[in-house]
């Protein structure tokens, strides 16, 4: 089967994504403070923009953690800019809260190779969208999270609609509203930050907002599921000497041991602030924690109340 691909239309009206800024407009001739006080202004501009569309957040993060607590599975789906804070994203789930790396993945098109070096043409194939989804076994319990700043990229948009037949929930996070790519999710989060400080650059205000939206869906939902205590990360796997510095600190403020029972602590579990706090919660040994933790799914507490 060829390809379906979208053929760029000069009448259809211009993303504001894609506009030019007027406040930029002499930007090549300005000094380098000048640049980058314009630059932090139009910067200033994201949060108040991704703090307007907080409800949608909201909504989307309620239903994530629905499909989540039943089983299902976390996606991000993007090209380009998009597609590599999707990468980012999913990528910091495991060692900050110690889930399973298949629990939140980054679909990319043109595959991980499109991390570091460009490989725009892949955005173009609408079908090639939910063929990787199928060859990651994509269900209707799963979550899709579909990520493009100007809301038509084709790629994102043909994965959503696969993902909306197989009748999964599905997210837009865009800067461009009322585009594609909100009419095919069922939930649609849009700050919309204006034109870019350089035209069509939708690395910049818009790949901030899209950031801190990602930061919020991951984050929050992962609180809500039980993988954080308090503020502080209950699942960290100590893996440097920064890390096993930050697991003694928490182990220290979550079971009130000195430093040095802390150290013995987290030795015992092998580094594993969870394991950790399971075995100093209920006196049994390392196996048997890491045996509760692995019903509980990782989440701690869960794993404390079986073993008591």
């Amino acid at each position: 089967m060829g390809q379906s691909k979208m053929t760029p239309d000069t009448t259809d009206p211009l993303p504001i994504t894609e506009q030019e800024n007027p406040h930029t407009a002499n930007l090549s001739f300005l000094s380098v403070p000048e640049i980058v006080r314009l630059m932090n202004d139009e910067d200033a501009l994201v949060a108040s923009a991704v703090g307007r569309v907080l409800p949608e957040v909201v909504k989307a993060v309620e239903r994530i953690v629905e499909r989540l607590g039943a089983g299902g599975r976390l996606f991000y789906v993007g090209t380009g800019t998009s597609g590599r804070l999707g990468v980012l994203d999913a990528s910091e789930c495991k060692p900050t809260f110690g889930v399973a790396p298949d629990l939140v993945q980054a679909v990319i098109a043109g595959g991980y190779e499109a991390c570091y070096r460009a490989v725009e043409a892949s955005e173009d194939d609408a079908e090639a969208g939910g063929r990787d989804l199928k060859s990651r076994e994509f269900t209707k319990g799963d979550v899709l999270v579909g990520i493009a700043a100007s809301g038509r990229t084709p790629y994102t948009v043909g994965a959503l609609s696969y993902a909306r037949s197989l009748d999964a929930f599905t997210v837009a996070v865009t800067c461009a509203p009322a585009s594609p790519i909100t009419r095919v999710a069922e939930v649609s989060i849009v700050p919309v930050v204006g034109p870019e400080v350089v035209a069509g650059s939708t690395r910049l205000k818009a790949g901030t907002a899209q950031k801190m939206v990602l930061n919020m869906l991951s984050t929050a939902t992962m609180v809500k599921l039980g993988y954080v205590t308090g503020n502080r990360m209950s699942n960290l796997q100590a893996r440097n000497a920064k890390l096993r510095g930050r697991a003694v600190r928490i182990l220290m403020a979550e079971t009130h041991l000195d430093q040095d029972a802390a150290t013995r602590a987290l030795n015992a579990a092998g580094g594993d602030v969870g394991v950790a706090l399971v075995m100093n919660g209920t006196g049994c040994s390392r196996s048997e924690a890491e045996n509760a933790l692995a019903e509980s799914k990782g989440v701690v507490r869960l794993a404390i109340k079986t073993l008591l």
